[in-house]
């Protein structure tokens, strides 16, 4: 096992009120990312709140083959290890082909698979090999029973350092749905439960294009809705795409939090995490009530 994984894995487990996955979508540029883990870095420190920087080098699964997908394997991953260096911060970020997950596995701290590849048994081998903690979106299309045998085929491989993250379920052909029983029953995989308050507001090509084509959009008016719903249920992780100006973003500007809402937000999260129980099932006695 990669010793500084099993090491973060522990520190993350024991996070408290919850650690925080937040960063740009996408790689936009050296300078954005390097920004952005900055600003991020400085609000989550001041709340003592763990955090993990998140950025893509790719975006393979986007709705149109012209859209914006991000600098590639190479040379974003050159970008992850500066932020690493200059923030002294773990990174998360996607693989998408087995034949990645090497290379991610020397930079990255945290290897994402993404939602649509969560049952992919090649490729989540392939991730856990590397040694690095593996965090497996819920496919949209999934049960929550079905990440119990995703992190299971981490831990056959190997690699007992697994987390599973809630990130909707498709809701007719435009639209995601939440259901707050998902973090309950995703604590059964026997892991932390990471919710993805963000994706899980998408409107999968609910977008119509001017000129013709379809584009994800999203509901970020309810992610505060989302993040509270789930930091009450007693989630152990908050994933969450941030970004300095969301209206630009070239890639799910719908679904990205605002960088100068951030720190309210957090604020928030952590009162309600803190007052909840939600972390401790609630001993229900079913013995005759009597006066």
């Amino acid at each position: 096992m990669d010793a500084p994984s099993v090491a973060l894995y522990s520190q993350l487990k024991a996070a408290q009120p919850f650690f925080l996955f937040a960063g740009p979508n996408v790689i936009e540029s050296e300078e954005h990312v390097m920004k952005m883990a900055k600003h991020i870095k400085a609000i989550t420190t001041k709340l003592g709140v763990p955090l993990v920087f998140k950025s893509s080098f790719d975006k393979a699964n986007r709705t149109s083959s012209k859209s914006f997908r991000g600098p590639g394997l190479e040379q974003g991953l050159k970008i992850l290890e500066k932020v690493k260096a200059a923030y002294d911060l773990p990174v998360v970020t996607d693989v998408h082909e087995s034949s990645q997950c090497e290379a991610v596995g020397r930079v990255a701290d945290i290897i994402q698979i993404p939602a649509f590849l969560c049952r992919q048994t090649d490729l989540l081998v392939a991730a856990a090999k590397t040694g690095k903690i593996i965090n497996i979106k819920k496919g949209q299309f999934c049960a929550p029973s079905v990440m119990v045998n995703s992190a299971e085929k981490i831990r056959l491989a190997g690699n007992q350092n697994v987390m599973v993250c809630e990130r909707g379920t498709m809701f007719g052909y435009n639209d995601l749905i939440v259901d707050p029983r998902n973090f309950e029953w995703l604590r059964e995989a026997n892991c932390p439960v990471v919710a993805d308050v963000t994706h899980a507001l998408q409107q999968p090509a609910g977008k119509k294009l001017d000129g013709g084509g379809v584009a994800s959009g999203g509901l970020r008016e309810l992610i505060p809705c989302i993040a509270r719903t789930a930091v009450a249920v007693g989630v152990d992780g908050i994933f969450m795409e941030v970004h300095d100006d969301p209206l630009n973003s070239p890639c799910d500007g719908p679904t990205q939090w605002p960088l100068r809402n951030l720190e309210e937000l957090l604020e928030e999260l952590i009162a309600i995490a803190r007052v909840s129980k939600g972390k401790k099932p609630l001993k229900i006695d079913l013995t005759p009530f009597k006066e």
